[in-house]
């Protein structure tokens, strides 16, 4: 069973992973500068930060557009795939 949604969270998620990219560019370039490497571990953190914190939208989104129309319709198979993608998130 397939359903259709509209996410609501796209433009906020894309902005983020463009700040989070730019961000992980200008890591690069610290550790090809020779960089201390507790500053790039301290703006690895921040990164790694920034993403879950997007993967949270994402999951919230999907929890209330995807999640509630499957609920809604019965479509187990949705349901499990998205048991599968928060088991994978919280690795």
């Amino acid at each position: 069973m397939s359903h259709v949604h509209q996410h609501t969270e796209t433009k906020n998620v894309l902005n983020r992973l463009s700040r989070a990219t730019g961000h992980l560019e200008s890591i690069k370039k610290m550790v090809e500068e020779g960089r201390d490497c507790g500053d790039v571990l301290i703006q690895l953190a921040a990164v790694r930060s920034a993403i879950n914190n997007v993967g949270k939208i994402i999951l919230a989104d999907h929890m209330e557009h995807c999640i509630a129309d499957a609920v809604e319709n019965g479509d187990h198979e949705a349901l499990d795939r998205f048991n599968s993608a928060i088991a994978q998130f919280l690795k």
